[in-house]
C-alpha cells in the first residue's frame, strides 16, 4: 500500500522489443512531466503508478502490477489492460471527439453521435479500482487530466478519506462552453469530490469555478490577487484574481493556479553541449544568409498550422524582399485515430504545397513542412539557429514550446538572439508577455506580429529575451512540483505559506 498514487494514463516508461522481448527504458519526454511527476516518489517512501496498456499482445504470463527500480527509487506501476475497443471508444471517440473540442471552445467540432459513455464510465472505474488497491486509506491519490475525470467521484465511494487531488493539463472552457457535454453534472459532481485541483492558469480555475456554480450550490470562499506582471490587463486569458477555496457539501476544495513550466536546467544542458554547438553550425551553414522561422507543434485544429501558412503566404506576398531571404521550418506531427487530423494535415500539406510552388526557386524553398518528430537534442538546436520562434495555436492549454525556445537561447550571445511570437490565446502568454503576442483569429495581427519580430532591433530583442528567461526559471518544472507539493499539504495540515503565480 502506498501514501502516494499517481494516476495518469500514460506508462513511466516506454516499452520496446529488443531480440523478442520487451524492455523498459526511460520516456525521452521533452517537457519532463513523466520524469517530474516520478520525482515525487523520491520525495518520500516510494509510491504506486496507475496506467493503462493494451491487451494486444500481452503476454499470457501478463503481470498487472509490477516493482520498478530506476533513478527515481523503487515504485510500484500497475497495469491496466484495455481492449483495443475500450480504448479506441474511452480515448479516441469520448476523450478526443466530445471532450477536446469543447475543452478547447471549438463547439463547432463536438462529436456526441458515436459516444459510449457506459464505457467511458468503466474505464474510469477500473482506474479507480486500482488507485484504491494501490492506496493506503488515507493516501494522496493524484489524477491527472481530463480524460480520467470521473475517477475521483469512484475514489471517494471507494475510500471516503482518501485525500484526492486533480491536475488538468488543458483549458477549462467557460461555463456555457462547457454544458454543452451531456454529462456536466456527472463530471463537475466528480472533481468537487476532489481536495485539491489544479489548473495551469486563473483564467482555468476561474471558469471551472463558474461551471460549478452554474451547476450546483458552490461557494467561493477565498481568492487572491494576481501580480500584473503575470497576466497583464487586456490580455485576452487575463485574471485579475483567482480563486483558491470552493466550499460544497461541508467540505473546502483547494483551487491551485500555476504553469507546468519547462525543465530549464535540463534544456540549458542541452543547448550548451558540444552536439549542440556541431549541429546548430551545420544549421547555420546550410541557411547562409536565410533566416529562419520555426513553428513546432502537432497535428490538430486547436494548433492553428493552417492560419498560420496563410499568414506566412501573405507575409511573402506583401513583403517581396523576403523572397529567398526566410525559411519556414513548419513542423506539424501527425497524430492517428482521429478523422479531423487527417482533414487538418491534408490541409497543411496542401497550403505548404501552394506556397513552395508561388514563391519557391530551384536554390530556395520557403516552407519545409515535417510530420514527424525532431529529436529533441537537434530540435534545441534549431531552437538556437531560429530567427523567430512562431507559436500561435487557437487555443492551448499551455504550450510548452514557447518554454522551451527561451530556455535554449544561450546566456551572453550577444548576436544571436531569437525572438518568440506567442499567440494570446496559449496559457503560456498569461506569464511570457513579453514575447510578441498575437490574436490568431485576425490577419492584421498575425501579420503585423510576424512583420514586428523580423524587424525587431538587437536591444529589444535582448532586452525581451532577457525578461522571459527570468520568467521560465521561475516558473520552472520544479516551480510546479513544489507548488503541488503544497497544496497537497493543505488537505492533511491546513493553510501553507502560498507559493504562486499570483
Amino acid at each position: 500500500m502506498s501514501k502516494l498514487v499517481i494516476v495518469y494514463h500514460r506508462q513511466p516508461y516506454q516499452e520496446v522489443v529488443v531480440d523478442g522481448k520487451i524492455e523498459r527504458h526511460e520516456h525521452k519526454s521533452p517537457n519532463g512531466i513523466v520524469p517530474t511527476l516520478k520525482s515525487f516518489f523520491g520525495r518520500g517512501n516510494g509510491g504506486s503508478w496507475v496506467a493503462w496498456t493494451s491487451t494486444e499482445g500481452a503476454a499470457e504470463d501478463f503481470e498487472p502490477v509490477i516493482t520498478i527500480n530506476d533513478a527515481f527509487g523503487s515504485y510500484r506501476v500497475s497495469r491496466l489492460q484495455l481492449t483495443p475497443e475500450e480504448v479506441r471508444s474511452f480515448y479516441h471517440i469520448t476523450s478526443k471527439e466530445a471532450m477536446w473540442p469543447i475543452l478547447h471552445s471549438f463547439k463547432e467540432r463536438y462529436n456526441y453521435d458515436p459516444v459510449d459513455w457506459p464505457t467511458f464510465r468503466e474505464v474510469n472505474w477500473k482506474f479507480a479500482q486500482a488507485a484504491a488497491a494501490e492506496a493506503d486509506d488515507d493516501a494522496v491519490v493524484w489524477v491527472h487530466d481530463y480524460n480520467l475525470w470521473l475517477v475521483p467521484m469512484y475514489l471517494r465511494q471507494l475510500k471516503p478519506n482518501l485525500r484526492i487531488a486533480f491536475f488538468h493539463h488543458t483549458p477549462f472552457p467557460a461555463a456555457d462552453m462547457f454544458n454543452v457535454l451531456p454529462w456536466r453534472h456527472e463530471i463537475i459532481e466528480s472533481l468537487l469530490s476532489c481536495d485539491v485541483i489544479g489548473f495551469h492558469i486563473p483564467r482555468y480555475t476561474a471558469n471551472f469555478v463558474a461551471t460549478a456554480k452554474s451547476l450546483f450550490d458552490v461557494e467561493e470562499t477565498a481568492s487572491i490577487p494576481v501580480r500584473n506582471e503575470f497576466s497583464a490587463r487586456g490580455m485576452a486569458l487575463s485574471e485579475a484574481r483567482a480563486p483558491t477555496k470552493l466550499a460544497y457539501k461541508g467540505r473546502t476544495i483547494h483551487l491551485s493556479s500555476h504553469p507546468v513550466g519547462v525543465d530549464v536546467g535540463y534544456i540549458n544542458e542541452c543547448a550548451q553541449s558540444a552536439e549542440t554547438d556541431a549541429k546548430l553550425a551545420e544549421i547555420l551553414k546550410d541557411l547562409g544568409d536565410i533566416r529562419l522561422i520555426l513553428s513546432v507543434s502537432r497535428t490538430d485544429y486547436t494548433k492553428g498550422g493552417i492560419e498560420q501558412l496563410q499568414a506566412y503566404e501573405r507575409l511573402l506576398t506583401s513583403r517581396p524582399e523576403l523572397i529567398g531571404k526566410v525559411r519556414l521550418m513548419h513542423v506539424s506531427v501527425q497524430a492517428t485515430e482521429v478523422s479531423a487530423y487527417d482533414e487538418v494535415q491534408r490541409e497543411i500539406e496542401a497550403l505548404s504545397g501552394r506556397i513552395n510552388g508561388q514563391f519557391g526557386s530551384f536554390d530556395w524553398q520557403p516552407v519545409s513542412l515535417l510530420s514527424t518528430p525532431v529529436p529533441f537534442r537537434e530540435l534545441v538546436a534549431y531552437y538556437r539557429a531560429a530567427s523567430v520562434c512562431w507559436v500561435t495555436p487557437l487555443c492551448d492549454g499551455l504550450n510548452l514550446v514557447a518554454g522551451e525556445f527561451v530556455a535554449a537561447q544561450k546566456e551572453g550571445d550577444h548576436i544571436k538572439v531569437g525572438t518568440l511570437v506567442l499567440s494570446e490565446f496559449a496559457g503560456a502568454a498569461v506569464h511570457l508577455n513579453e514575447a510578441v503576442l498575437v490574436n490568431p483569429f485576425s490577419h492584421a495581427a498575425m501579420d503585423s506580429g510576424i512583420k514586428q519580430a523580423l524587424d525587431m532591433p538587437l536591444d529589444e530583442r535582448r532586452a525581451r529575451m532577457k525578461i522571459l528567461k527570468r520568467k521560465i526559471k521561475e516558473l520552472d518544472i520544479n516551480s510546479w512540483a513544489a507548488e503541488q507539493q503544497r497544496v497537497f499539504k493543505l488537505c492533511e495540515h491546513g493553510p501553507a505559506p502560498i507559493r504562486r503565480i499570483a
